[in-house]
């Protein structure tokens, strides 16, 4: 007789939408089509998860892989690999390569250079610029795209809009959601000396300092209700933001990374100098305190990583020569695991941001909830296993983690995407097989 599943997790604490559930988890050509009391005999293979916690799949919705033009401090096949070896199943990636990813054509090239070597499944965004805004609501509907993303302010690579009818443009033109990287410009081009005459980057939230964000986030708030255009704003650092953002939940859902929620300046510069440098910056513990305010209060809907990695010599120069920006992909998991540990979020809140959160704001098909009819994506996590964070265990290519040495309890055990296990116990298992996620909005412009 022909097996019912192909595949039955049992054993586990399933994270269904209902709440937690001992029960098991069946899959068939890689959708979950049973929750519930399941005979393990009637799968082709079955996966005991004894101990451990199923929870939906975690998506990544923000990291750079430096694919084309900067292979050397990342690409798909490394940045995917160190994915799903931290238990994330899906990643978008940012529009900052070179060249730029602002055309259709950009985005074929991604989707084809992934294809056969990304671990797990992915999408692009579409870098918004002068020369495309008018066109972003053809060009954000192109296959393998999951959104449209602008920076206000520079950081790594060219993309800027900095100018507030540039930004109108590119709002009032499509429909899908636009992430924004909101720092001002020119106050932070007026402060560049702060950071050129200290040379340490102990200056670096001086530089880019509180206000530089708070001003351009209230400005991209003002411009979003304006033009009625649904914004998502990336990587907040500061007390101030959570407050103006949780005031227009009506046009703005709001990211914060494992980085800005667990490091804290001064500290972080003391140990790491200019490997803690990212843009937005580490803030101290008053920002840090208001993030969580904000995690805490509903305000912040999802958690990114911001991987963004770069060599050891880059990172190693003399600020502010050295670029912004360091890995996360992999330790996304286990540290924010560590602050549900530690009493911080609740494991649901954690699902939340990290699987309901995406699913909703970029309106993703089929990913994101443990659910009958969604790709069978789960990431199953230990939540009393304590280990250290260590830079060996990192298979980026840039071979660091400002995470070194940080003991964590919970840790990503294994990762299953579309029904086939992808890693188990760290290793990983087989050939890459990510496929590009698909999106509603993309499924109805047909």
């Amino acid at each position: 007789m022909a097996a019912t599943f192909d595949l039955i997790i049992h054993g586990g604490t399933c994270m269904t939408p209902s709440g937690r559930a001992e029960t098991s988890v069946g899959v068939r050509d890689g959708k979950i089509v049973a929750i519930g009391d399941l005979d393990p005999n009637a799968a082709a293979s079955t996966f005991d998860a004894k101990g451990l916690h199923v929870l939906p799949g975690v998506i990544d919705t923000q990291v750079h892989f430096r694919e084309p033009g900067a292979e050397h401090k990342e690409d798909l096949a490394h940045g995917t690999k160190a994915a799903i070896m931290g238990g994330v199943t899906a990643i978008f990636e940012m529009p900052n390569t070179n060249p730029l990813t602002i055309t259709t054509e950009a985005i074929a090239d991604k989707v084809t250079r992934a294809s056969g070597r990304a671990w797990c499944d992915f999408a692009f965004f579409m870098g918004a610029a002068a020369e495309n805004a008018d066109a972003m609501g053809t060009l954000e509907m192109s296959p393998g795209c999951c959104g449209v993303k602008l920076f206000m302010g520079a950081s790594t690579g060219d993309l800027l809009v900095a100018d507030d009818p540039t930004i109108e443009r590119v709002l009032r033109h499509g429909i899908r959601r636009v992430a924004i990287h909101a720092e001002d410009e020119p106050r932070m081009q007026a402060r560049f000396h702060i950071a050129e005459e200290a040379a340490d980057a102990h200056a670096h939230p001086e530089w880019r300092d509180a206000e530089s964000a708070r001003l351009a986030t209230e400005r991209v708030l003002r411009i979003a209700k304006r033009t009625g255009r649904r914004v998502h704003v990336l990587h907040i650092t500061t007390a101030e933001e959570i407050e103006l953002l949780g005031r227009h939940k009506d046009v703005a859902t709001v990211e914060c990374t494992p980085q800005h929620l667990t490091l804290e300046a001064p500290d972080c510069y003391d140990r790491l100098g200019s490997f803690a440098q990212m843009n937005p910056p580490i803030r101290d513990a008053r920002h840090r305190a208001g993030l969580w305010a904000g995690v805490q209060s509903g305000v912040v809907d999802v958690i990114g990583s911001d991987h963004a990695p770069h060599t050891r010599e880059e990172k190693s120069g003399t600020y502010p020569n050295t670029p912004s920006g360091m890995p996360g992909v992999q330790t996304l998991v286990p540290v924010m695991l560590n602050h549900v540990h530690e009493g911080r979020l609740t494991l649901e809140r954690f699902v939340d941001l990290t699987a309901h959160g995406p699913q909703r704001i970029f309106n993703i098909a089929g990913k994101g909830r443990l659910a009958v009819g969604y790709d069978a994506d789960f990431t199953l996590v230990d939540l009393k296993e304590t280990r250290t964070i260590t830079d060996d265990w990192i298979v980026s290519k840039c071979g660091w983690t400002p995470f070194n040495g940080m003991k964590v309890t919970g840790w990503p055990m294994a990762t299953i995407i579309r029904g086939a296990t992808v890693m188990r116990d760290g290793a990983v298992q087989d050939a890459p097989t990510g496929a590009p996620v698909r999106f509603q909005e993309t499924l109805n412009a047909g």
